[in-house]
């Protein structure tokens, strides 16, 4: 299996960011969607756990960081809806498999055809070329970005959710089910802000008090025009540094833009913070990708 060549690797080390297209094939993505889609119709969804994701920072405080659904979801298959999709009872406004902003955050763990792929021969070639050492999957999602009302992603870097010590060490793997375009809500990507390091963490409180996690420091305001667009076809995989400055766009076209994604991090010589909010458990410790 052949992993990167020097050109584009020099381009990822560069950008902090790299499209690989024709990465997965069409069969790849037709079993992870139609695996999603067992999920869906199997999905149990306790009323206690109707939690609104957003990404808004006062209510990814109260909606996830207040949640001990979602700090709980890291050993877990979970799942993590839009907002306006429940009426005041609980009940669903919109058919389930459209409800749903993603599902999270250990399908790479407890899910077989996700597992294959997370380990699959050519990501375990791509890691190797990259230099990854000992690297073990910390997180996993799939991203539904639903048509109409899939939301926005502000600008971030994955690190202030996944932090290390050194940074450097946390890398994303996206994965593109479906076509991603301008018009359904691509990436886009500011080429070369992965060497700053991070403005902004999100810390987990200490157990017994108050709300489920903070925000330490601030995102900073961004010239929107620094935005490069990643539009990418179906199996294109997009590598991300960990503290790339990314967003996506709110779909308003009447495609989805299905996606997974997982995050690997290099455990040679790295401490993964103990306030992150992912905690590896005794029931699942970070798997390691090479096997």
């Amino acid at each position: 299996m052949a992993g990167l060549s020097p050109s584009q690797l020099q381009k990822f080390q560069e950008d902090g960011f790299l499209v690989l297209e024709g990465f997965l094939s069409a069969a790849e993505c037709v079993a992870m969607q139609q695996r999603i889609g067992e999920l869906v119709a199997e999905m149990d969804v306790p009323l206690h756990c109707r939690t609104e994701f957003s990404t808004q920072e006062e209510e990814q405080l109260r909606a996830q960081g207040s949640t001990d659904y979602f700090l709980s979801s890291g050993d877990k298959i979970r799942f993590f809806f839009e907002k306006g999709v429940f009426d005041k009872k609980g009940n669903f406004l919109v058919p389930p498999e459209k409800a749903i902003n993603k599902i999270g955050h250990a399908l790479h763990a407890h899910d077989p055809v996700f597992r294959c792929i997370t380990h699959s021969p050519k990501v375990q070639a791509l890691a190797r070329s990259l230099g990854l050492q000992m690297p073990v999957v910390v997180q996993s999602m799939c991203i539904f970005k639903q048509p109409h009302f899939g939301g926005e992603v502000s600008p971030h870097q994955d690190a202030s959710f996944l932090y290390t010590e050194p940074l450097g060490r946390v890398l994303g793997v996206w994965m593109a089910l479906e076509d991603a375009t301008l018009e359904n809500g691509c990436l886009w990507f500011i080429p070369g802000s992965h060497t700053g390091g991070v403005s902004r963490r999100m810390v987990r409180a200490p157990a017994g008090s108050g709300p489920g996690t903070s925000f330490l420091g601030s995102e900073p305001a961004r010239d929107n025009s620094l935005f490069v667009p990643a539009p990418v076809r179906r199996g294109a995989l997009v590598l991300i540094h960990g503290e790339v400055v990314h967003k996506s766009e709110q779909n308003l076209s009447d495609r989805s833009r299905q996606a997974y994604t997982f995050h690997l991090m290099d455990t040679a010589g790295t401490v993964w913070s103990p306030e992150n909010w992912l905690q590896p458990t005794a029931e699942l410790p970070f798997p390691p990708l090479y096997t």
